[in-house]
């Protein structure tokens, strides 16, 4: 007797091993899973593989994702302690490592995360050749420099997320401070992710309204609007 899903389906061409699309997140610590929700919620790829060293945890946030996935668009979630799980993906979404300790500096993470890397990045390329590296992990610029050397990538197939999330919580502070939406605020942080950063004063704008037009001591220390404040404070959250 035939089974109900041999009753109920008739293959009509062979089922491809992957979308080309797959992206392997490492490290399901809350940055890690917020990436792999993202992707999932943005339909980025609709091919996600999670991977970390603790099995039961992973098992549970596959499960939380998974048992969420009516809500998607049909996606494709595995997990795994193996790093073969991760072979053919195109991208690869580094955010392992050991957390900031209270009043510890993130140059202070260096060689512990350096040793975590070595574990992790041969891995990924010996599973999938032809994969992007993104690193999130702490201290990222640094980290993404030891990742293109452990990696043997092409230097444009490495990339760190860099200063990108300074910038936005930049915006967003703006935006607090103004009253007005994030997304009409303009401004970069530039430099090295974290206490060294540089916020680019005479670029910041809202909605095409330079702020140094209107203020032309802002970000300065003679400024009584202090706003250089919006900086170290991004720097504290």
């Amino acid at each position: 007797m035939a089974s109900v899903k041999d009753s109920l389906l008739a293959p009509v061409a062979e089922t491809l091993p992957s979308s080309g699309h797959k992206v392997t997140v490492v490290g399901i610590g809350m940055v890690g899973m917020a990436s792999a929700f993202s992707i999932l919620a943005q339909n980025v790829s609709k091919e996600v593989c999670l991977i970390d060293v603790c099995a039961d945890k992973l098992q549970g946030e596959l499960m939380d994702l998974q048992h969420g996935s009516n809500f998607l668009k049909n996606p494709q979630i595995t997990a795994s302690t193996d790093y073969a799980a991760s072979a053919n993906s195109r991208l690869c979404i580094v955010t392992a490592g050991v957390r900031q300790k209270e009043g510890e500096s993130r140059l202070s993470l260096v060689q512990r995360n350096t040793d975590i890397l070595k574990n992790i990045i041969p891995k990924l390329v010996e599973y999938s050749p032809d994969t992007i590296l993104l690193m999130v992990s702490n201290p990222v610029d640094i980290m993404t420099y030891v990742a293109w050397k452990l990696s043997g990538l092409p230097k444009n197939r490495v990339i760190g997320s860099g200063t990108n999330l300074d910038s936005s919580r930049f915006r967003f502070l703006m935006s607090q401070r103004l009253g007005v939406a994030p997304t009409s605020c303009h401004g970069w942080i530039i430099g090295e992710h974290g206490d060294s950063s540089v916020p680019v004063w005479s670029g910041v704008n809202i909605a095409g309204v330079r702020l140094r037009e209107l203020n032309p001591t802002i970000g300065t220390g003679e400024d009584p609007e202090k706003w250089n404040e919006l900086h170290k404070q991004r720097a504290t959250s």
